[in-house]
């Protein structure tokens, strides 16, 4: 596995950052954690925890009902380019110039991992599509968060254990039209209550049929916590109300409406 940039301790409060190896081991164990969390009592977790900022364009979320993402974010930012590099004359356009490529970002992905793709504001192209993504689920990762468009909609709802999030589908090829400029660097998405949502490599994205959250790093931990005791909460509240409680009386004994 090769290092990248993400806590040595998932959720540390301090929130610093090291160039470490992945604890793959932990990191499945808090996954599986996180896979459990409906999108909004996540929501209503960090927001009494005063991150009540961190949804995302509600217009980015699963594509197929009923899906669920949880994974740690590596991260990709691209931009417009309408350059068709497959074309000879492009390619002797930049020959003998110096080229700054960023990494094959599959080289970045690990198991419980969630690619997280700043579109630039390139909104017509289908940025990856079915086999690109069968890479990305052979390399570890759980799913993909897109400010943009994907490409293969049949083919990438039947990737086992994958969950795609984007604005939807575009059959539009991105090549000599939109191009990856950077990986594993901090990118931001368009927000709901804010304009952007930060996201930094390492931090926890959360998806499902409600939208897409992003869980900084620093507050993981102590969100994942609050979430669950929230959880526990409605389980107990929903299976009192199943056998005939009324609504009042279970809502004082578990505080959840």
């Amino acid at each position: 596995m090769i290092e990248i940039d993400i806590s040595t301790i998932p959720g540390d409060k301090k929130g610093t950052r090291m160039t470490t190896k992945p604890d793959i081991e932990k990191i499945l164990e808090l996954q599986k954690r996180w896979d459990r969390i409906r999108i909004a009592n996540l929501y209503d977790a960090l927001d009494r925890m005063g991150y009540g900022n961190q949804c995302v364009d509600l217009s980015i979320r699963p594509l197929f009902p009923g899906q669920h993402l949880a994974g740690m974010a590596v991260t990709m930012r691209g931009v417009r380019d309408p350059v068709d590099y497959h074309k000879q004359e492009a390619q002797d356009a930049v020959e003998g110039q110096p080229q700054s490529k960023p990494p094959d970002v599959r080289t970045l992905l690990f198991p419980g991992s969630v690619l997280v793709i700043d579109g630039g504001g390139e909104r017509l192209t289908g940025k990856m599509g079915e086999m690109t993504s069968w890479s990305f689920k052979q390399a570890g990762a759980m799913g993909i968060v897109i400010d943009g468009y994907i490409r293969d909609r049949h083919g990438l709802e039947v990737i086992p254990g994958y969950c795609t999030c984007a604005r939807g589908t575009s059959p539009i090829e991105s090549a000599g039209r939109w191009r990856v400029d950077a990986v594993n660097t901090p990118i931001a998405l368009p927000g709901t209550l804010t304009s952007q949502v930060a996201v930094y490599p390492g931090d926890w994205v959360i998806g499902g049929d409600d939208g897409v959250i992003v869980v900084p790093q620093a507050i993981a931990g102590e969100a994942l916590k609050e979430a669950e005791d929230i959880e526990w909460r409605e389980e107990g509240m929903r299976g009192d109300l199943a056998a005939g409680m009324p609504f009042d009386e279970a809502y004082r004994k578990w505080g959840r409406a």
